[in-house]
């Protein structure tokens, strides 16, 4: 018996059963430890997102520190010493502004108010003779007036002939912005603009007007809103057309939640598409996230598109005339996420990234042929260099962590990545458009939803002109009410005039021509 137990367990193949099952084991602990390291960064990605600081900022010391024996940094110019370097760094040095009062604008309407001594200080008490003013003393108030509301009457004489009486005349009924409306130009374009540039909900809106003594419920300012942005549409739509007829879009989205009838809401998108070379900005309401919206926008575009990595711009890209421009925000807010879990390794490429942006800062004020040529001499070899790193830490980091997603998408969109060096006229990144998505991420804390998907569309129409104005530095109120008044008779051959930037255009000529007279 002894011996056939000693047969049925033979220690060669018990000893091989054992380290199976230790290779098991250590496979087992392996895949623990890695999930266990995944749920950690995961955790320390959302408690950032939840309660840390939203800035991507970085100390300029702790960048420096990737590179301190790296002989291929940008020198800085000739006339700045090495100390000096700090000067170069955007973003991470401002200067103190002085604590003393600002001058008042001089083009604010004055009230002068004196104030002279009493009577009897204005005997000598020495003489007693009367004193004589030799000057005065000046100082500023700054006032406010309250806003007030005022109802213009429109009277029609009636003329007939008094022997026949008949003939009878009438004058012509005024255009108003809205058929058989009664808000005027001005209380309109106060509406938009405070919902839209100022964020205020209709229901605050509501009870601004009440304290001045005028009950407006929002149900009809909400009607308001929708005949407006169908009423100054056409004008969206030249500016559509302007900017997808430049060289270079730059397109970005972000969510907003939407009602679509049920208790719950719904996520849609707002999609900007902004062109540099005229400054302006068009938003696009979506339903979804789908590549069906950018799409239909850019279907006949030809010319640089500059976006992130998102798939939906796939097709657009591989058109024929599309050329694809990566950003290096997006790239390097990978890597800024990756730096809790691989602090070195990913400092060290956001340190690379950080002097690609030095240069930009310099090259900022070059024509676009002595830009692209600096690119060339100081960004190119950062760019190789980095690709080299890239390549080395595709091998050493894990696919899904952090550190390995930054590297998979930068390698993805390298070609992409690396296009503004070939162009003088290409941004480095995609921060313009992304800008223009503030007064949408500002806006939709305060109003929380759109009520509707059609109301998603007239915020993207209003959102486009109020954004545009501030673009070109126009008074969106002033802008709007005076637009209102006109579009509707206004020849749509000429629809460019009202758009924000040829209104500015046309302000100025105007101003220019009385000033010469």
């Amino acid at each position: 018996m002894f011996s056939f137990f000693m047969h049925a367990v033979d220690p060669t193949e018990l000893v091989a059963q054992l380290e199976e099952e230790k290779r098991a084991l250590l496979d087992l602990v392996s895949s623990l430890q890695r999930e266990n390291q995944h749920l950690e960064q995961r955790v320390q990605y959302l408690i950032r997102k939840m309660y840390g600081p939203t800035s991507e900022r970085l100390s300029p010391d702790q960048l420096r520190l990737a590179f301190a024996e790296d002989q291929t940094e940008p020198p800085p110019p000739e006339d700045m010493a090495p100390d000096d370097e700090e000067a170069l760094e955007p973003r991470t040095k401002r200067r103190k502004r002085g604590h003393g009062r600002a001058p008042l604008p001089k083009d604010l309407p004055r009230e002068r108010v004196e104030h002279e001594p009493a009577p009897e200080d204005l005997v000598c008490s020495c003489c007693g003779e009367a004193k004589c003013r030799i000057g005065e003393e000046t100082s500023e108030e700054l006032e406010y007036i309250p806003a007030s509301m005022l109802v213009v009457e429109h009277v029609r004489g009636k003329y007939a002939c008094r022997s026949c009486e008949e003939g009878v005349v009438i004058a012509d009924p005024p255009v108003r912005p809205l058929e058989k409306g009664r808000a005027g130009p001005g209380l309109l374009a106060k509406v938009v603009v405070a919902k839209y540039g100022d964020h205020l909900p209709l229901n605050r809106l509501e009870g601004i007007f009440a304290r001045h003594g005028v009950h407006l419920a929002r149900s009809t300012m909400c009607d308001w809103v929708r005949d407006v942005a169908g009423l100054l549409s056409p004008i969206v739509k030249e500016m559509r057309r302007g900017i997808l007829s430049t060289e270079l879009v730059q397109t970005d989205d972000t969510p907003v939640q939407v009602q679509t009838g049920g208790p719950r809401t719904k996520r849609g998108f707002i999609w900007v598409y902004h062109a540099p070379e005229r400054d302006e900005v068009v938003y696009d309401f979506t339903r979804s996230r789908a590549r069906e919206g950018p799409e239909r926008i850019l279907q006949h575009y030809k010319g640089y598109l500059q976006a992130d990595a998102y798939s939906g711009y796939d097709r657009i890209m591989a058109r024929s005339g599309v050329v694809e421009v990566g950003c290096w925000a997006h790239a390097r807010r990978k890597f800024v996420e990756a730096m809790d879990s691989s602090p070195d390794r990913a400092t060290a490429v956001v340190a690379a990234i950080r002097r690609l942006y030095m240069i930009e800062r310099e090259a900022k004020i070059l024509s676009p042929e002595d830009r692209q040529a600096m690119r060339e001499e100081r960004a190119r070899p950062i760019l190789e260099t980095m690709e080299e790193g890239l390549e080395l830490l595709d091998q050493l980091a894990l696919p899904q962590s952090p550190l390995g997603k930054a590297v998979t998408y930068a390698r993805n969109q390298w070609s992409a990545l690396t296009r503004y060096v070939e162009d003088g006229r290409l941004p480095i990144d995609n921060n313009a458009a992304e800008r223009s998505m503030r007064r949408v991420a500002v806006g939709r804390k305060n109003w929380l939803f759109a009520g509707s998907p059609a109301g998603g569309e007239r915020a993207a129409v209003l959102y486009s002109l109020i954004e545009s104005c501030r673009r070109v530095e126009v008074d969106p109120f002033a802008y709007m009410r005076d637009v209102i008044s006109r579009v509707a008779t206004h020849p749509m051959s000429r629809i460019e005039e009202l758009t924000p930037r040829g209104w500015k255009a046309a302000a100025q000529a105007e101003f220019a021509d009385l000033t010469s007279r």
